[in-house]
């Protein structure tokens, strides 16, 4: 049955452990946890996600709006300034940014992506 409603309780599912990939890992051993409660099968996905310490590199070939839930990270756009983000920022990311994502303490993000 589909939801019209859907609300992101981490506890009503199991999350995915995952990690960004070995060749990608610029430093520490960062570990994530995902709640994906939405995948209409178009490209649309929303949820929660959470990472330990640590920083890999990133390139994002799609839309997603994140609001950090807790924690501070740092995105670093390739050519650009650093962006700290802590609790209570949101912000988009659009297709085509490459850099690093560095998880300066665990954060948990909700997130809505559209490929």
């Amino acid at each position: 049955m589909t939801e019209i409603l859907l609300v992101l309780d981490p506890s009503s599912i199991e999350p995915e452990e995952g990690a960004p990939s070995p060749d990608r890992i610029v430093g520490g051993t960062p570990t994530n946890r995902t709640w994906n409660f939405e995948d209409d099968g178009t490209g649309l996905y929303s949820g929660i996600w959470e990472s330990s310490p640590g920083e890999w590199r990133v390139d994002y070939t799609e839309w997603e709006f994140c609001h950090i839930a807790s924690g501070v990270s740092v995105l670093t756009e390739d050519g650009k300034e650093p962006v700290q983000l802590k609790a209570g920022d949101s912000f988009v990311i659009r297709p085509g940014f490459r850099g690093t994502w560095r998880v300066v303490e665990t954060t948990r993000k909700l997130y809505v992506i559209k490929t």
